[in-house]
């Protein structure tokens, strides 16, 4: 298997949380699984995330290797600093991690087309990769929109959708929140689907299962 791809329709949608979820379940099932956060912008406190899910099992620097400052996206970031991201040594990075695991659970930084350098956005790093995806969407009004976009992107540059997150940011639930699972339901090839309450602490069973290698 190699690993997962975990991507989102946005920033600040739930990739961590999600993530931090799965390694946590997948490693009390008894399964070597370590996070890869290939480049962090601003606080570093999702790669810490990831980090203390997976056990500590990898140093930090390792779990994260490019940690830019600037809140932007990667290139913009990268460009303050007056560096520029290697997706190639950010590939060998995350190969030689799932040499060493059973499972790696890599977050990508922001949404499926933000740039990293020059014209290469993540979703063109997670493809070379080959790894299944996962997308997470904020569970809300847009939400079917920025949706299928994104997973129209996927699918067009050779990605696989493996699952869908709904992640719920909030505890009320209006029509679209309640209606939006039905409607991807009907529109996308059927990954696997979960959905996440505010606080939850846990995956369902046969989302992990799916998700294992």
């Amino acid at each position: 298997m190699g690993g997962l791809l975990i991507t989102g329709t946005d920033t600040g949608v739930g990739k961590t949380y999600f993530a931090a979820l799965l390694l946590r379940a997948l490693r009390a099932r008894g399964i070597d699984a370590v996070g890869y956060k290939p480049v962090c912008c601003g606080s570093r406190d999702d790669a810490r995330f990831l980090w203390e899910a997976s056990g500590e099992a990898e140093p930090l620097d390792v779990i994260n290797p490019v940690w830019l400052k600037a809140p932007a996206a990667p290139l913009v970031a990268a460009e303050l600093e007056k560096t520029a991201i290697d997706p190639a040594q950010l590939h060998a990075h995350a190969e030689a991690l799932a040499a060493r695991h059973a499972v790696v659970v890599c977050e990508g930084v922001g949404g499926w087309e933000v740039p990293l350098v020059g014209r290469e956005s993540f979703g063109d790093f997670a493809v070379r990769l080959g790894w299944p995806v996962v997308l997470v969407a904020a569970n809300r009004l847009g939400a079917l929109n920025h949706t299928l976009l994104t997973a129209k992107a996927i699918a067009a540059g050779g990605g696989r959708l493996a699952a869908l997150v709904l992640n719920h940011l909030e505890e009320e639930r209006d029509v679209a929140m309640v209606s939006n699972r039905a409607v991807l339901a009907d529109w996308l090839e059927p990954p696997v689907m979960a959905e996440l309450m505010p606080g939850q602490d846990w995956l369902e069973a046969e989302t992990v299962e799916a998700l294992a290698p």
